[in-house]
């Protein structure tokens, strides 16, 4: 069996060290991308507000004119029934 030296300890706690060292970046791009990542989501979710927004905008103009067309229908409904009398 090998004899354990402090040298051979410390090379192996160089290529922990190393390895540590890349661990640590990478998980600096992934929170990195991460962050980017949320920045697009809100975005998104923004977007998507606007767009509600806007067809409730819409719907309430479309009951408006469904109620004046109604209201026109019943006017004209009752034109003719004056006309007739």
């Amino acid at each position: 069996m090998a004899e354990i030296t402090n040298e051979l300890m410390y090379e192996t706690l160089k290529k922990v060290h190393a390895d540590l060292s890349s661990v640590k970046t990478t998980v600096g791009e992934l929170k990195s991308e991460m962050n980017n990542f949320r920045g697009h989501l809100h975005a998104m979710q923004g977007d998507i507000k606007s767009i509600y927004t806007v067809l409730a905008r819409h719907d309430g103009q479309l009951e408006r004119i469904e109620h004046r067309l109604e209201l026109r229908e019943l006017a004209e409904a009752q034109a003719k029934f004056d006309r007739d009398n």
